[in-house]
């Protein structure tokens, strides 16, 4: 096999037992009128600024959207998000899209929900961005954070039978794409994060050694954006559940119901929100939103990943005084 190097070179490598590919994404670029040619800011470019703007506008309200609109909000850049869809952080449940859309809100940063942006033009160091609302915004600094684009193409699928067209690679519980072939990360449309390829690849190198072990499985994926407060998710939102066709029952709490969200004071904003299948009596998602929403969502990644029983979960002890103790009312509220 021959692989074309970044720097044009190729190398050649002579495969034994097969190929992992991992070819992973790019940014996603809309095709916007006139957005083309423009000096517009993907996250790559953003995190290597070393000048900060007086005006920004981030297209797009994802993880990386809100994540990087806080970031350069906070270093006292003025910034307007614009989210296509009717919320921020559509992959996760509505009460943390609303909390995440007010804490923006308080400081300051300007969101547009449910608009397009129609055309983009830059000119004498400013952009000017038109809305399909009939708004236009001017701002120095743009940054496009609409999605992600996997790497497939140009990789010689075709060449192994699979379509060179496809944006997303079929693979079995062991990662096996083809003949040969394994694939793991953003490439398998099983979530895009760094940690769902970390686990695959695990998964993946025990296959082709032949050893034992457990296949995969994506029933609890977990995820957090990296805001202040951090969102935390795991498994299935509610919506998910119900379109699944689960019988569904939730609880969830304000954070600050634990003594350690109460004595935080404002910086303890956030909730926990749990999804149960009560026809089985586990729970198939739960949602942490805090200041350490991430770590919190350890406590419920195991619990949804493991199917421990909520009547487990409703009579265990639960260290206190900690973030994490507002489960123990979110778990309650189930019932």
């Amino acid at each position: 096999m021959r692989v074309e190097l970044a720097d044009g070179t190729e190398r050649a490598y002579a495969a034994s037992r097969g190929v992992v590919l991992n070819p992973g994404t790019r940014p996603a670029v809309p095709p916007v009128d006139g957005l083309a040619g423009t000096p517009y800011w993907t996250n790559r470019d953003a995190v290597r600024v070393t000048e900060l703007p007086a005006s920004l506008v981030v297209l797009g309200g994802g993880p990386i959207g809100c994540e990087l609109a806080q970031v350069f909000s906070r270093f006292g850049v003025q910034v307007t998000v614009v989210q296509h869809a009717p919320r921020l952080l559509t992959a996760d449940e509505p009460e943390a899209s609303a909390l995440i859309g007010k804490v923006f809100a308080d400081e300051g940063i300007r969101v547009l929900t449910g608009v397009e942006l129609t055309r983009a033009a830059h000119a004498e160091a400013r952009f000017a961005l038109d809305l399909d609302t009939g708004e236009r915004l001017t701002a120095e600094r743009l940054l496009v954070a609409a999605g992600r684009t996997p790497n497939l193409d140009d990789l010689g699928l075709e060449t192994v039978g699979l379509d060179p067209r496809a944006r997303t690679l079929d693979v079995d519980v062991h990662l096996r794409a083809g003949e040969g072939l394994w694939a793991i990360g953003d490439v398998t449309g099983k979530g895009a994060f760094t940690h769902v390829s970390m686990y695959q690849s695990a998964v993946a190198l025990r296959d082709i050694l032949g050893e034992p072990g457990a296949p995969a499985r994506y029933h609890a994926v977990p995820h957090t954006t990296f805001t202040d407060p951090e969102v935390g998710g795991v498994g299935l939102t509610e919506q998910q559940a119900r379109t699944a066709g689960l019988r569904v029952r939730t609880g969830s709490t304000p954070l600050e119901r634990s003594s350690r969200g109460f004595t935080h004071g404002p910086g303890g904003n956030g909730l926990i929100k749990v999804v149960e299948d009560a026809d089985r009596g586990v729970l198939v998602g739960a949602t942490a939103v805090g200041p350490a929403g991430g770590e919190i969502l350890g406590f419920l990644a195991v619990a949804v990943h493991a199917e421990v029983p909520v009547d487990t979960l409703r009579n265990m002890m639960y260290a206190y005084p900690t973030f994490h103790r507002a489960i123990e009312s979110a778990i309650a509220d189930l019932s």
